[in-house]
């Protein structure tokens, strides 16, 4: 068998048709079907039912779905094992936060992609919560408390942040104090909690306001125009800071700190270009601990 006919039997099982998995695949949608076609040759079953709406998985296809899935993700593995003078080559598909990557991420990938010119790298910028199997994504960038799952997280960095409001804000509704303050004032919503460190002990605050989005750079806008305070990391205020659009405020009570984690599906050997990106990170977050 193939090792290319069983990946992209793989995506097209996990993007559910032809279309998309060529897509993720950067090929025509022809070579993803005579790739199909050979490997049902060769297995001598058919894995996908064709319709005009994609490609559900057969019975056996279903069944044959993970081995094909291990055996790739093995030889994928020892490939990049000989590869020679640590060269990497395929493909790294990988989700970044849209908030922070474009300026804090984006500059790792570049040089990861200089370092290994054989290598492709897919990077999706969105802060949609991805399901890294079902979408395909060989690993991801994650900010924050990690959600409950089987994926494997590797942290690679901490991140900062602060309570910060504009100066017409305080002037005008003043500051709050304290955490059991902050329901008087307008709150700017990203995270349905807020939590902020007394001591040893996490305070949680459920935070109200009429203006929320779940992206950081528009909340720090939001929070500059005088709109409200906002609950956010280091690495999206800090030019705020620096030209006094924002002020930290409530700093008594200071954020906890958060990690940047690379997480990706479970596996007993990770692909060596996700440990590569892995160490990029630490290095960059080593090197700039204002992030």
């Amino acid at each position: 068998m193939d090792i290319e006919d069983l990946r992209t039997f793989v995506e097209v099982a996990d993007a559910g048709g032809v279309s998309p998995a060529a897509r993720r695949m950067g090929i025509s949608k022809s070579m993803v079907s005579r790739r199909l076609i050979r490997l049902e040759g060769e297995l001598g079953i058919q894995l996908l039912a064709r319709t005009t709406r994609g490609a559900g998985l057969t019975e056996a296809g279903i069944a044959f779905r993970e081995y094909a899935a291990r055996a790739y993700a093995e030889i994928d593995v020892a490939r990049e094992t000989i590869l020679p003078s640590g060269d990497l080559r395929g493909r790294l598909r990988v989700a970044v936060p849209l908030t922070s990557g474009p300026v804090h991420f984006a500059p790792v990938l570049a040089e990861m992609a200089r370092q290994h010119p054989q290598l492709q790298i897919h990077a999706d910028y969105s802060d949609r919560f991805v399901d890294l199997i079902a979408d395909g994504f060989d690993c991801a960038i994650r900010v924050g408390a990690l959600r409950d799952s089987n994926l494997i997280a590797r942290r690679v960095g901490h991140i900062y942040g602060k309570l910060v409001a504009s100066p017409d804000y305080i002037r005008i509704h003043g500051s709050p104090e304290t955490p059991d303050q902050i329901g008087i004032h307008q709150a700017l919503v990203g995270a349905e909690t807020w939590r902020f460190m007394d001591g040893k002990n996490v305070v949680t605050v459920q935070p109200q306001g009429r203006f929320s989005t779940d992206n950081g750079e528009a909340l720090a806008s939001a929070a500059a125009a005088g709109l409200g305070i906002a609950w956010l990391p280091d690495c999206v205020t800090h030019k705020y800071l620096e030209s006094r659009a924002l002020v930290p405020i409530m700093t008594r009570y200071p954020l906890p700190v958060g990690g940047v984690y690379v997480v990706r599906p479970p596996s007993p050997h990770p692909a060596r270009k996700v440990r590569i990106l892995s160490e990029l990170l630490i290095e960059s977050f080593e090197r700039n601990p204002h992030l």
